[in-house]
């Protein structure tokens, strides 16, 4: 059994990685607590809890913040397990969790996104999503993938932005749709009641060599850039699909991500 790295970003929210040994996509997962309940957003790459022991974690990292938290009286503490998309190396984990007591799985299609978190006018929308004393916002982000979401957190000013932005591949498979996505989130972050401090995808792939990519299927990374993106990072992946035109199958290579026509 591999432990996954673990990181508190605050009292009440954690970012685990999934070990690069169980799977080389080593995506990154979030919990986030609340008063009445937590958020995790997506389950890895992977089914074998052997590798990624998600369940364990998930339960030991709840049972400590509950220890810290005795204002929460609600047992089982409610999880609700939603995806920043739905890729395989983002959903893989949710068998793990599907029989958890006081968990809920949110499925994985725009039709099941739009209606679990109420979207009224998908992708456009911004809607906000209680966990007690803690909101977040969904806002519609297809244009990697159809389904996909990006969560803001008002309490740390995290960004959660799944792969549509990362320091790593940004793979396009809609243009239209994604510049529409890209466009939507700088309007959030110009938003003087949205002050985004910092973005958070969910893998690195960039060296620390400006412009110099891990390809698919590296597992070692001894000099990755940090996860966290400045919020102008919005501005350069924009410019970017400016640069990229009309072209097919383009490749926009900046420091901190390579746009990719999927």
């Amino acid at each position: 059994m591999t432990a996954p790295e673990i990181t508190w970003l605050s009292a009440d929210t954690v970012q685990l990685r999934q070990p690069k040994s169980s799977h080389w996509e080593a995506p990154f997962l979030f919990l986030l607590f609340g008063r009445e309940r937590s958020l995790l957003i997506d389950t890895g790459a992977t089914t074998d809890e052997r590798v990624f022991p998600l369940r364990a974690t998930v339960d030991a990292l709840t049972e400590d913040w509950l220890r810290r938290t005795p204002a929460v009286f609600t047992r089982p503490y409610p999880l609700v397990v939603a995806h920043s998309h739905a890729h395989g190396d983002h959903i893989a984990g949710d068998p793990l969790l599907a029989g958890r007591p006081g968990t809920t799985l949110v499925g994985t299609t725009p039709a099941q996104v739009i209606a679990f978190f109420g979207f009224r006018s998908w992708p456009d929308e911004t809607v906000e999503f209680s966990l007690g004393r803690r909101t977040i916002d969904v806002i519609g982000g297809p244009g990697h993938e159809p389904s996909a979401v990006a969560f803001f957190d008002r309490e740390t000013g995290i960004l959660f932005t799944g792969d549509t932005v990362l320091p790593g591949h940004l793979y396009v498979r809609d243009r239209a749709q994604y510049r529409a996505t890209i466009e939507r989130l700088i309007r959030f972050r110009d938003a003087p009641t949205a002050p985004v401090r910092e973005l958070r995808g969910a893998h690195v792939e960039m060296s620390d060599t400006p412009g110099v990519i891990y390809p698919p299927g590296t597992v070692d990374q001894p000099h990755e850039l940090p996860l966290a993106l400045p919020p102008r990072i919005l501005d350069r992946v924009l410019s970017a699909l400016d640069d990229a035109g009309d072209a097919p199958d383009a490749r926009i290579v900046r420091r901190r991500f390579v746009l990719v026509d999927e």
